[in-house]
């Protein structure tokens, strides 16, 4: 099984644009070592027979159906509301930016 360098570490840590001290290499070059190790351990233990997937448990859909049904007249729903402006509650801007 292949480690990771020092000088790798180093690479990638100027890729990720973090400043890295001569004995951060070492540690993170053994830690990133272990990391990789156990990966590795895992793609040896997968079975051919037991396709990839996102979830250990099947996922399935909760919500009901959707059945149409009477709802207020948006007259009614805008009468008690403290502001309104073109047919829709108006509510205090939230954002400095413009739309």
């Amino acid at each position: 099984m292949a480690t990771i360098s020092r000088e790798e570490v180093a690479h990638l840590a100027r890729l990720a644009r973090l400043a890295v001290t001569e004995d951060e290499l070492d540690t993170f070059a053994g830690q990133l070592d272990v990391i990789l190790q156990a990966v590795a351990q895992v793609g040896e233990i997968a079975a051919v027979d037991v396709p990839p997937t996102s979830h250990s448990v099947p996922l399935t859909n909760v919500f009901r159906d959707d059945v149409v049904q009477p709802s207020l007249l948006r007259e009614d729903a805008l009468a008690m509301a403290p502001d309104t402006a073109e047919d829709r509650f108006r509510v205090p801007r939230i954002l400095d930016e413009e739309a």
